[in-house]
């Protein structure tokens, strides 16, 4: 093991994310390119408003595309001493500059504070997380669609507190996935299409950047197109780095951070419920599902693990947490927090890698995921036809009352657990029911495939939802 590899964050304990292209794009090595991005953007926006000469951008992109030039574990160990990474990388770079084009060294990171380079760096890094998400987030939700539409009208248990309560459909249940995965979807893309540069200066006023729009420079009053000149640069800014421009600078109001957090654990919990449901129907008892390939046991070499719902699942739980510390964030001090800004940093990553490893991960499950109709319908019959109870009252008090049906159905039910006959057979003995309804009516009312209401039409009306919108009527 080299010296660099001991310090590296491999993905030893998170593999749900191990491999993956979101790891790539939010680890050490993405966020320093976008740290000089960021810097490159401002750069440029200064000279397409006239505050910088051209040669000075094309100096600093020149050495600042040669990554190699900034070592993340230098960064991390220099930040240490001013508490964030920007301020050794603005040294660096300065330095590389100065030596390719030293008049172009004086405009690196002019009129900037260190949050406005980091902050626009992670909306880089999260807009191109999100990107990812959004690819498999379509990917899971093209899946469940085949599913939902190919299981329209297979009959299985549904399951209320645990127990068998009344039949539902495969379809209905892989359509309600669908939906939640949409409704991520939705807020992702919300997200992802909202998020904004950062520039303010040291406390959010632009003051340094109207002091270079000056005509006197910055010992003059600046008068109003000086004022003007902060704003159109920081829409100059948004427009070099391909992010929005912000109403105002959102040093200490974390709008942008809370609002990824949100929909970070969202989606988190919406791939979650999935996974909930895959673990649950693809116990060795329940079968009813599998994944396509499962994972091993290091002592059973029978075991098939449903491995990436286990996954899933994991991550359902650790974002929520995460983005609870985002949105402890939004209590920031003063212009410049201390702390709580700093404080988002790492749970940020963590929450796009996570998010990211669970969609990559839920559009493999859904796209392999294994349907037994067959054991659907063995499971149906284990409580011998008590699954429709609640029909049978329902039709029977239509011919002897609901009282009568209601003690009917009762006794009967009670004939099934005691002596393991059919519900229909033990229907059929019971007296306020032996001359009024014939015995293939019962076994028609005892038929769990014949219960499932709705649950067809509530499938294709989801399936007409195509994007993250609502459902269609």
């Amino acid at each position: 093991m080299t010296s660099a590899d001991a310090f590296a964050d491999t993905g030893l304990l998170a593999p749900v994310r191990a491999g993956t292209a979101v790891e790539q794009a939010t680890g050490d090595a993405a966020y320093v390119r976008a740290l000089l991005d960021a810097e490159v953007a401002l750069v440029r926006a200064q000279t397409s408003l006239g505050t910088a000469p051209a040669g000075a951008a094309e100096a600093v992109a020149a050495t600042a595309a040669d990554t190699s030039r900034f070592d993340a574990r230098s960064l991390a160990l220099r930040a240490r001493s001013g508490g964030n990474p920007v301020i050794p990388l603005v040294a660096d770079l300065t330095a590389a500059v100065a030596e390719r084009a030293p008049d172009a060294a004086a405009h690196v990171h002019r009129g900037a504070t260190s949050q406005d380079i980091l902050d626009t760096a992670a909306m880089l890094v999260a807009s191109e997380a999100l990107r990812l998400i959004l690819a498999d987030l379509d990917r899971v939700a093209a899946a469940l669609a085949r599913t939902a539409a190919e299981h329209r009208d297979t009959p299985m248990v549904g399951r209320t507190l645990t127990q068998h309560a009344v039949p539902t459909t495969f379809g209905l249940k892989a359509a309600g996935w669908r939906s939640l995965v949409l409704d991520a979807s939705a807020r992702i893309a919300a997200v992802r299409a909202a998020l904004p540069v950062q520039l303010g200066g040291a406390a959010g006023t632009l003051a340094a950047f109207a002091a270079f729009a000056s005509p006197g420079g910055a010992d003059s009053r600046p008068g109003p197109a000086a004022h003007d000149f902060g704003v159109r640069l920081v829409e100059a800014y948004a427009a070099a780095t391909g992010l929005c421009a912000p109403a105002l600078p959102w040093h200490s109001l974390r709008t942008p951070i809370a609002d990824l957090g949100g929909a970070l654990a969202f989606t988190s919990g919406a791939l979650g419920k999935l996974a909930a449901d895959v673990l649950l129907l693809s116990r060795t008892e329940i079968g009813e599902v599998s994944e396509s390939t499962g994972g091993a046991s290091s002592a059973m070499p029978h075991k098939a693990n449903p491995a990436r719902a286990v996954l899933i699942a994991a991550a359902a739980r650790q974002v929520p947490a995460l983005a609870g510390v985002l949105y402890g964030s939004l209590a920031a001090e003063d212009e410049r927090p201390p702390g709580a800004w700093h404080a988002e940093w790492q749970p940020l990553r963590e929450a796009l890698r996570t998010v990211g490893g669970a969609a990559a991960a839920a559009a493999a499950l859904a796209e392999g995921l294994r349907v037994h109709p067959a054991r659907m319908r063995e499971n149906l019959h284990l409580t011998g036809g008590l699954i429709v109870s609640e029909r049978l009252v329902a039709v029977l008090s239509d011919v002897v009352g609901r009282a009568a049906a209601r003690a009917a159905v009762t006794s009967a039910a009670g004939r099934v657990d005691r002596e393991g006959i059919a519900l229909h057979e033990a229907l059929s003995q019971e007296p306020a029911l032996a001359d009024v309804v014939s015995k293939d009516r019962l076994r028609t009312l005892t038929d769990p495939a014949g219960y499932t209401g709705s649950a067809g039409t509530l499938v294709d009306r989801a399936l007409r939802r195509m994007d993250g919108g609502p459902d269609m009527v």
